[in-house]
């Protein structure tokens, strides 16, 4: 896939071996505390303005496991959404290379009244496969996703988990070039956990970058080998996984 940018570009600052590079972004949200009249909005207004990000320069580059970490509030969602092109950044540049795959949502691009099946199909081709491609792909999903029967019932009658895995299943096999992860495979048991961990290790050797967010320090250790810690909007912390102490 071409190199993709957005947000106020006109010429890449990406190199071939950068996945991601984020300059100078900030994302503020205007909060109103109550609902104002059309004289009030226009005298004074009664809002406050959040910054979930400030000023942040980044580069991710391609086969990367990093792990963002901070307290809630630190940004940590905003980031990912901006990445994946969800939400737009009030200033800065994003610079992308690759086909996007984001697990923010895990019910996101499923419909709660389609099978497991189903949904594959729909969402294999949200994620950009055409029918013959899922078709090839579709007994490996269905093993990696490993719900037995649930396979063939409705969304709605799954767990998180297991729709976690069928949603986690169908990234992997749609070709991406960077993931993100959202608290998505805490999720998921220990045994869909350590074989999530290990097929993307497997597929990090192919440069297929993977951004995962996780309240659980241990689970952001043993999965990635670079961690950045966030604090009000800022990149406070960086460092390789060798040199971060839990």
């Amino acid at each position: 896939m071409k190199e993709k940018s957005r947000f106020k570009t006109k010429h890449s600052t990406l190199n071939r071996m950068s996945a991601i590079i984020l300059t100078g972004v900030s994302k503020k949200y205007t909060i109103h505390h109550e609902k104002p009249t059309f004289v009030e909005h226009i005298i004074k207004g009664s809002h406050e303005e959040f910054w979930a990000l400030k000023d942040v320069n980044l580069e991710i580059r391609k086969g990367e496991r990093v792990g963002l970490i901070g307290p809630n509030g630190s940004g940590k969602t905003t980031l990912l959404k901006i990445i994946a092109g969800i939400s737009t950044p009030t200033s800065g540049r994003v610079d992308t290379h690759g086909k996007i795959v984001s697990l923010i949502d895990l019910r996101a691009g499923f419909h709660p009244d389609l099978t497991g099946i189903e949904n594959i199909f729909l969402n294999g081709m949200i994620l950009g496969l055409s029918k013959g491609e899922i078709n090839k792909k579709l007994t490996s999903i269905i093993s990696f996703a490993d719900i037995g029967p649930f396979i063939d019932a409705p969304l709605f009658t799954y767990s998180s988990g297991m729709t976690l895995r069928l949603g986690f299943a169908i990234a992997i096999f749609s070709n991406p070039r960077i993931i993100l992860l959202d608290e998505a495979l805490s999720v998921g048991d220990q045994d869909f956990q350590k074989k999530s961990q290990r097929e993307i290790s497997r597929l990090s050797k192919q440069y297929l970058t993977v951004i995962f967010v996780s309240h659980n320090l241990q689970e952001i250790y043993n999965s990635c080998e670079r961690i950045i810690t966030l604090n009000k909007g800022k990149i406070i912390g960086d460092a390789m996984r060798k040199n971060f102490v839990i």
